[in-house]
């Protein structure tokens, strides 16, 4: 049996771009894909923290170094430039690999800069979450 688990992760990144026009898709500095382990043309789910939409596409590779997030196509109807959104990929594991398997998990800053990476999220905990 195979189980569907996230592979990683993008937490946070900031919309640079919504482009209606373009080849349907998301526009990902091509470092920070590399980073977290994804391949362009590799579907991935978003999660857009600024306004609930849950959505997929693929990735395209944007300029190394850019700090660029594009969403292109009909994804740019679910975006606003400067939305945050969490973009995240899976895979299917066997038992085996599961054994093995961390995530990589890549937060970025406001700047789409790294902030860290990780490869595990510490439990969560009622007495430490964050009071909003």
């Amino acid at each position: 049996m195979l189980t569907h688990m996230l592979k990683a992760k993008l937490h946070m990144a900031k919309v640079t771009q919504a482009e209606l026009w373009y080849d349907g898709s998301c526009a990902i500095d091509a470092d920070l894909v590399k980073l977290a382990g994804m391949r362009e043309f590799e579907q991935i789910d978003i999660y857009n923290v600024s306004n609930g939409e849950r959505f997929h596409t693929y990735i395209i590779l944007a300029e190394a170094g850019s700090g660029t997030f594009s969403m292109n196509g009909a994804a740019a109807r679910k975006v606003s430039v400067g939305d945050r959104v969490i973009i995240a990929t899976y895979g299917y594991f066997n038992d085996e690999e599961l054994a093995a398997h961390k995530p990589k998990l890549v937060y970025l800053n406001e700047d789409n800069t790294v902030n860290r990476t990780s490869d595990t999220i510490p439990t969560q905990n009622k007495d430490t979450l964050p009071l909003k």
